[in-house]
Parts: C-alpha cells; structure tokens; sequence
C-alpha cells in the first residue's frame, strides 16, 4: 500500500512538525522540545514524513537537521484548488446577498 501525502498529513503532530519547519531548518532535539513529545515518537513521525517526501533530512555531525520540502504540498495545493473556488463563489454570493440586504 502506497502512503499518500494525505495519509501522512491526517496525524496532528506531522501538521505540527511542518508548520515548525516552515520556519526553518531544525534538529530532531529542537522538535522534541518543543512539541514536549518523547523523542522516539517524534523520529517516527520525522520518518513518516520523510518517506512520504514531505521532509528531507542531512547529517550534521551526530545532528539530524530536518527541513520542509515543498513540492509534494504544491500537489496538495492543486487538488484543492477546485474547492477553494467553490468557498469563493459561496462566499461572494453571500457578500452580495448581504449587500443587498443593506441597500
């Protein structure tokens, strides 16, 4: 079975740990204290992520540094591209319904 980008997406604390890489680059000690998560766990996620191309990691030493690869949330982008404009046209009706209501 194939781990899609959604999949891994689908557990909070892989959300979290993009959105602290969308910071920037970051050791696995860092992400473990921050997320106040043991580190065991935050490895598997880590390598959750990476497998599914989220995430690359380099060596730094006996460090691991993790950083945010882009590309596969552009994929995650365009499929829900069509969704975000039906959120505009209902949207933008409202505003246009509301704004009839006023005149």
């Amino acid at each position: 079975m194939t781990t899609t980008a959604f999949d891994v997406l689908a557990e909070p604390t892989r959300r979290r740990i993009l959105d602290l890489l969308l910071e920037g680059e970051r050791p696995v000690g860092e992400l473990v204290e921050v997320l106040g998560v043991a580190q065991p766990n935050v490895s598997k996620h880590l390598r959750a992520l990476s497998t599914a191309g989220l995430v690359r990691v380099r060596p730094e030493g006996q460090r691991r540094i993790y950083a945010l690869r882009p590309e596969p949330l552009r994929e995650l982008d365009a499929w829900l591209a069509p969704y975000r404009r039906t959120w505009a046209d209902r949207l933008d009706a409202l505003e246009r319904h509301l704004d009839e209501m006023e005149d």
